[in-house]
This record gives structure tokens, C-alpha cells and sequence, in this order.
């Protein structure tokens, strides 16, 4: 089997994998750079939905790179959580529970799940909607659009944040002057 390692991010990916597992990103599915680096840089805290207790995950891995990688303030969301924790920071049931509003909510759950979870991000008054790489929900994505958020789908923040994270630096850092 061949491998393509995504430049940047550190992660590798089979290249023979089927198409429908996760389909390739398009343009449409998330804003231009600029954007999403201002979206980025403005961000200070993000709620996980679907994180994992368990390490094997994705969204455990990426939950953990946020943490250490990223200036952002990380809450994890997932009923199944438990008594659970992730470097410290401790489970929510809902992001209804959360101590503060995400200013970004990204999603771990598959497709069909997304449409209330987009609800709760635009009554949070979230700032984005970012549904990981393979979850595809166009109407999810325009409801939380029209409701004034940016939305991105099929999209891995890891990859994106790793690949911008100059840009947003310096847009940070702009900021505090």
C-alpha cells in the first residue's frame, strides 16, 4: 500500500484510499486563506466536538496538537467523556455546558450528526463552524453562513492551522501592538 504524507502536518495518509471514505476537498467547502487566517488569529477558544478519551483517535490527536500547538483555550465535548481528560482539560456533555462560547466549534462526528450541533454553534454565538476533514454537510454549513459564521468543511484544522500559522502569528501579533 502507498502512502502520501500531507507537507506541513505531519500526517500520512494511504493514497489508495476509496474516494467515498473521504472525499477530496473542494474550494467551495471553506473560505480563501485570508479568511481563515483572520478567523484564526481573532480565535481564542475552541470546543472539540467529538473528542476522545482514547489516544488511537484522530480527534484525541488533534485535540492534543490544539492544545500544545495553539494559543487557543480547548474544550472538549462528548457526552461519552465521562470522568475523562485530555492533558487536563476535562469532558463537557454539550457545548450548551461549556464555561464560555467557542469562538470556534470544530466537529468529530459524522455527517448525518452535524445539523444540531451546527444549531448549537450559531445559539453559542460561535464565530466558526469547522467540520474535520471527511464530514461534508452543505446545509449544516449554510445555516451556520447565513447566521453569520464562517463555515469550513472537509478540512482538517491541524493541516490548516500548521500550513497558515505564520500568517496567523503575525495577524496575532498585529493585534496586541
Amino acid at each position: 500500500m502507498s502512502e502520501t504524507t500531507i507537507p506541513g502536518a505531519g500526517i500520512t495518509v494511504p493514497s489508495d484510499a476509496p474516494a467515498e471514505s473521504c472525499p477530496m476537498p473542494t474550494s467551495a467547502q471553506a473560505p480563501g486563506d485570508e479568511l481563515l487566517v483572520e478567523a484564526l488569529a481573532a480565535a481564542k477558544t475552541i470546543a472539540v466536538v467529538g473528542a476522545s478519551p482514547h489516544e488511537e483517535r484522530t480527534s484525541h490527536q488533534i485535540a492534543v496538537w490544539l492544545i500544545e500547538n495553539t494559543p487557543l483555550e480547548v474544550f472538549l465535548v462528548n457526552p461519552a467523556g465521562g470522568e475523562a481528560e485530555i492533558l487536563g482539560h476535562a469532558f463537557y456533555d454539550s457545548i450548551a455546558d461549556l464555561p464560555t462560547p467557542p469562538d470556534i466549534v470544530d466537529v468529530f462526528r459524522r455527517a448525518e450528526y452535524v445539523d444540531p450541533i451546527a444549531d448549537d454553534a450559531v445559539a453559542a454565538d460561535a464565530h466558526m463552524l469547522w467540520l474535520q476533514l471527511g464530514v461534508v454537510n452543505d446545509a449544516a454549513i449554510e445555516r451556520a453562513r447565513e447566521a453569520g459564521l464562517v463555515g469550513v468543511q472537509n478540512r482538517c484544522i491541524k493541516i490548516e492551522w500548521a500550513r497558515l500559522a505564520a500568517q496567523i502569528d503575525t495577524v496575532r501579533t498585529e493585534r496586541e501592538d
